[in-house]
């Protein structure tokens, strides 16, 4: 019997199916950090603050990185920055390479040096509690950071989560924030207009960045489908969140704070 047609109709079945998988993926590359995040976080009984910085229970993370307060990791005498960390057992073994693989970039960029805990009382506890969220630098000896098997263990949010727990603020909020861009809070849900609050921080000497992992996209927390929350000025073409991972900017803020 001749094959040939099941041959070509086999061909053609594997190659919708590798088109459709295309498209997914194109998909998931479209959608922002953000938006990742806080679909994520949608429903958690966790207190959160802009979207994904969890809320201490002695003290404010949000002084955390102004000019009078200070959490952050301790250097070294060696140098170095080190963060000792614990991964629950619950991330699979893709996760967990995943996870470390977004550590190691701060290792061949800054002197932050991500390793597993031994007998630290301070370090970063790694969970999948139901969201993305993060401590604000050392708050305490156990600080906490989130990353939901189902959507959260992606390079950029790992990154940006971490960022969090170094002590690094949401771009949209530093201090400067409104001479590069435009709060529009006619569009901003009533209960999400402390996500939006200009916060003490210390800039670092360093340029907005509108290409920073830390910043909102255009429709965060957007109470009206497809309305600006956020709008870079002058010019409101260029584009703001990107969630492929740290930015130039992002690396040069981490080597400034901790004096790398």
């Amino acid at each position: 019997m001749d094959q040939r047609p099941s041959l070509t109709l086999l061909l053609l079945l594997l190659g919708l199916s590798q088109a459709n998988g295309n498209e997914i993926h194109d998909e998931l590359d479209h959608v922002s950090i953000t938006s990742t995040i806080l679909e994520s976080n949608n429903g958690t009984n966790e207190l959160l603050l802009e979207g994904d910085i969890l809320a201490p229970r002695t003290r404010n993370a949000m002084k955390c990185f102004s000019s009078q307060y200070s959490c952050l990791w301790r250097k070294s005498i060696d140098g170095l920055v080190y963060v000792p960390y614990i991964l629950s057992n619950v991330f699979s073994s893709l996760e967990v390479e995943t996870i470390e693989k977004s550590m190691k970039y701060f290792h061949g960029k800054t002197c932050i040096r991500f390793l597993p805990r031994r007998r630290q009382t301070a370090y970063l506890d790694i969970q999948s509690s139901g969201g993305c969220f993060s401590s604000m630098g050392t708050v305490g000896d156990r600080q906490t950071l989130s990353l939901a098997q189902f959507g959260c263990v992606q390079h950029g949010i790992i990154q940006h989560e971490l960022l969090h727990s170094l002590g690094f603020y949401h771009e949209h909020t530093r201090s400067d924030r409104d001479q590069y861009i435009r709060i529009n809070w006619q569009y901003i849900y009533d209960y999400a207009v402390d996500n939006f609050q200009k916060q003490d921080t210390n800039n670092l000497n360093t340029t907005y960045d509108y290409s920073s992992v830390m910043h909102y996209d255009r429709t965060a927390f957007t109470n009206n489908y497809g309305k600006e929350t956020i709008t870079p000025i002058p010019d409101s073409s260029v584009a703001i969140g990107q969630r492929l991972g740290m930015s130039d900017i992002d690396v040069l803020r981490v080597n400034k704070l901790y004096q790398c």
